[in-house]
């Protein structure tokens, strides 16, 4: 019998007390957008806590796309923190959405936000205290459908089962046609397996019970997924792709929040789509084909944004948003719009190469706080074999345009790990970091208050799914360990922070990146060991992992290591974002031999495949030449 959908806030409150931070669940915020009126009800959950899944732009651009579509309501829930949890489940108190405080098992369809690895075991949470089974293959007649999409289902497989549907691609209409036919199909009194084999048929939609996996032939120890014999479902799932995307609406944030964020400011999607093709980058290949607004949209929807909301600062998002071809004009326009108002403009990290002093100048605002560059690795030879496409000179460049500008602090990205890195690469970093620095001492007068610094943040490579480097292993975690001491040993300067990744957290992505099914006996069992929130440092727990793993016979070290090989069929490669093998191979080869491939934004086509098979291509609003 499905639960009934009524407001049961009264239960949660006597709760509120008890707890760290009550804020977190609290409703009637100002900005919602569901009906009581509408038929069919879809509930979105943000697998971590209110403040980390309010301002995620995938959730806000679905949830005002639902609400949009007459006779469906569209609510929220994010997953409670550990304290909550515990309060909830020691009362009986099931998971609530936050609009209407419902159940969220009383929902038609419950649709999960898939952000990254590290969050597998909140899936299992938040289903368990929603009173929903765990397995699609558990669920009855009377259960919501459970579907699943985000930038983290191109490898769906160590997951899958969890879910009934998972939505491949961009979602803001493949998601309202999924709903659409679910109501057509609950209205018509459909059963669940004929539900599950007609949402199949919605293009970009993965039912992951209509397929089994294989192990004939070359492929991997954790096999390959195939349709199930006498299933009529695509062999390939490709992914769903917004044609025209300056269509849409800019303004996905309409919820303005009681708490602080953790990225609490307007944010403006300025493009989607990246192709400047660097080879571990799995974002770079899954949004592709790059779709820029044009500059009277953005800088209108920053007009209204702000009016709609009261923040004080507008983030103009995108993979790469110093990539736009009118990013100058748009810059310059909003600071015009908005001088002497105290509101700032912000892009989240700058291109080294499309980074002038003009741009600089542009985005200090007032507030000139730290500007951020991702050179990826410290020397030229590593930025060639990842396909970088920028030179000591690019970041020489920019980091003066910024000190120049005001700027005091300068935070690098690099990661470690990578294809064919070498001890010098690692030192190279260090190197790097401490010309910046000097370039700041250059540039700032002597004896002025807040001297220049510089921090360096070094990430674990992860191989990705429908990247060049999709064949390659990971670290050893005892070699990245060793690595990151050389790291700290090259740098001399006190004033060059570091801050690097944890060696055994990136185990566990790496493993959840690479792996197949038979990962997902291993995330049960770290979740039943008390594994949620993995993602936050001071709760992640490699032995509750490794436990898991030794109880399903499965080493995670393996997994996350040992390379494939070129022509073994891949756990993953039954959804796609539509690029060729070939030109993944041939990218591949290109790195082993440090050759770099243009970007095809600014030359010819390089050969993706994308654009042909989806029927898509890049639309400009300018020359980025």
């Amino acid at each position: 019998m499905r639960t009934a959908y009524r407001d049961c806030f009264d239960q949660l409150q006597p709760l509120l007390a008890r707890v760290e931070k009550p804020s977190r669940y609290i409703d009637h915020e100002w900005g919602t957008r569901s009906s009581q009126e509408a038929d069919y009800r879809a509930c979105l959950i943000y697998p971590d806590v209110y403040e980390v899944g309010l301002p995620n732009q995938g959730i806000a651009i679905l949830y005002a796309a639902l609400n949009r579509e007459d006779g469906i309501s569209c609510e929220r829930s994010y997953v409670p923190w550990i304290d909550m949890a515990d309060e909830m489940r020691a009362a009986g108190v099931p998971l609530l959405s936050l609009e209407g405080a419902a159940p969220v098992a009383s929902f038609d369809v419950v649709g999960l936000h898939v952000p990254h690895e590290m969050a597998a075991t909140n899936y299992l949470e938040a289903l368990d205290l929603a009173g929903i089974p765990l397995l699609a293959c558990e669920r009855g007649e009377d259960d919501p459908l459970v579907i699943a999409g985000g930038p983290s289902v191109y490898n769906p497989e160590p997951i899958a089962e969890i879910f009934d549907c998972i939505l491949i691609g961009e979602g803001e209409e493949h998601i309202v046609e999924l709903c659409r036919e679910h109501r057509r199909l609950r209205d018509a009194g459909a059963s669940r397996t004929e539900v599950l084999r007609a949402l199949a048929c919605v293009p970009g939609t993965y039912v992951p019970s209509l397929y089994e996996v294989s192990h004939e032939g070359t492929c991997t120890v954790h096999g390959y997924t195939v349709p199930r014999t006498g299933e009529h479902v695509p062999d390939v799932v490709y992914k769903r792709v917004v044609a025209d995307f300056g269509a849409t609406d800019p303004v996905s944030q309409s919820v303005v929040p009681y708490t602080e964020l953790v990225h609490d400011r307007l944010s403006i999607e300025v493009l989607r789509g990246c192709a400047r093709g660097c080879r571990f980058c799995q974002a770079g290949i899954t949004y592709r084909p790059v779709r820029e607004r044009t500059p009277d949209q953005i800088v209108a929807a920053v007009s209204r944004g702000l009016k709609e909301t009261g923040y004080d600062e507008v983030s103009l998002t995108s993979l790469s948003t110093t990539d736009h071809s009118c990013c100058s004009q748009i810059l310059e326009r909003l600071n015009r719009n908005l001088q002497d108002t105290g509101i700032s403009v912000s892009i989240p990290s700058q291109r080294l190469d499309s980074f002038g002093v003009d741009m600089a100048l542009q985005v200090a605002g007032e507030k000139k706080g730290g500007l951020t560059f991702a050179p990826e690795a410290g020397s030229q030879r590593m930025r060639d074999i990842i396909n970088k496409n920028v030179t000591e000179e690019d970041l020489e460049r920019a980091t003066r345009a910024a000190f120049e500008a005001g700027w005091r602090r300068c935070k690098l990205y690099f990661m470690m790990g990578l294809p064919g890195e070498r001890d010098e690469d690692i030192v190279a970093i260090g190197e790097l970091a401490e010309r910046v620095l000097q370039i700041g001492r250059e540039v700032v007068p002597k004896g002025q208050r807040g001297g220049p610094s510089v921090s360096i943040s070094v990430s674990v490579f992860i191989p990705k799914a429908h990247t060049p480097f999709q064949w390659c292993g990971q670290l050893d975690d005892d070699e990245v360990r060793r690595r990151q001491k050389l790291l700290l040993d090259s740098v001399h300067d006190r004033a060059i922070r570091v801050h690097y990744h944890d060696a055994a957290t990136s185990l566990i992505e790496a493993a959840l990146s690479r792996g197949g099914r038979d990962m997902l006996p291993v995330i049960m069992g770290a979740w039943k060991r008390g594994a949620r929130f993995d993602a936050w440092t001071e709760q992640f727990s490699l032995d509750r992992w490794l436990e898991a793993a030794r109880d399903a016979g499965v080493d995670l070290r393996a997994v996350a290591r040992d390379p494939f090989e070129l022509d073994a069929r891949l756990p993953w490669e039954h959804v796609s974002p539509g690029e060729s093998r070939g030109f993944l191979e041939r990218e591949w080869r290109r790195a082993l031999a440090g050759i770099t491939t243009a970007d095809c934004t600014r030359s010819s086509c390089t050969g993706c495949g994308i654009c042909p098979t989806l029927g898509v291509s890049n639309v400009l609003v300018g020359d980025r030449s």
